[in-house]
């Protein structure tokens, strides 16, 4: 197997935005898919991107309660339409678009974090559908960015081996992560709805991006 189909602890922890502590008890407790090599515990990195896509799904990862209000993080002028076949390009112009936003103070930090944890591991869900997020000190309140992609983005490797269409960008404070957990599954339920996907694939305009997913 290649080298970097194996994450450490450290590796674990910076993508999922938690403690080095955390993740070493929830592998100690078997919550998490692991295994040891000596006295070292090591993560396949396809059976990791597994377990978490199937959190996201169920909300097992979700503290209860609280409501995402969409219209308090995303706005018209957040959505954008795409036209790259690279997810590299498709990232750093959705960064462009978030970092417009008051909330980013730092569009450099941004971009460099989502395309370290996108090496790291792809945010593609299945579907036609990434969600590529991040938690940063310079960002002071969530915000959210979406880009509908004309073209077929075709190197995110998601588990189906689908072409991504479909891109959430979520910014967070550090600070916000039950917030942060229950956007993210908020948008990864909502797109699994094929008549919402279809919709937003076949719109024409931001405002009519906005509106299907807002219901307004």
């Amino acid at each position: 197997m290649p080298q970097d189909d194996i994450l450490t602890i450290d590796e674990v922890a910076k993508y999922l935005r938690v403690s080095e502590r955390t993740v070493y008890d929830w592998a100690q407790k078997g919550e998490i898919p692991s295994g040891k090599i000596g006295t070292v515990w090591r993560f396949k990195k396809a059976e990791l991107e597994r377990w978490v896509n199937e959190r996201l799904s169920t909300s097992k990862l979700v503290p209860q309660g609280g409501n995402i209000h969409l219209e308090s993080i995303l706005s018209p002028d957040r959505v954008i339409f795409l036209n790259f076949s690279a997810k590299r390009d498709a990232l750093l112009a959705l960064v462009d678009n978030i970092s417009a936003s008051p909330q980013v103070k730092n569009r450099q930090e941004l971009a460099q974090e989502i395309l370290m944890r996108e090496d790291l591991m792809s945010t593609a869900i299945g579907r036609g559908i990434a969600i590529p997020h991040i938690r940063l000190s310079s960002i002071t309140d969530l915000v959210v960015s979406v880009g509908i992609s004309q073209t077929d983005i075709v190197d995110f490797q998601a588990l189906d081996d689908e072409p991504v269409r479909l891109l959430i960008m979520i910014a967070a404070a550090s600070s916000q992560h039950a917030y942060y957990l229950q956007t993210l599954s908020f948008f990864s339920t909502r797109l699994k709805n094929h008549d919402i996907r279809n919709a937003l694939l076949a719109a024409k305009t931001p405002q009519e991006v906005y509106g299907i997913l807002t219901g307004k």
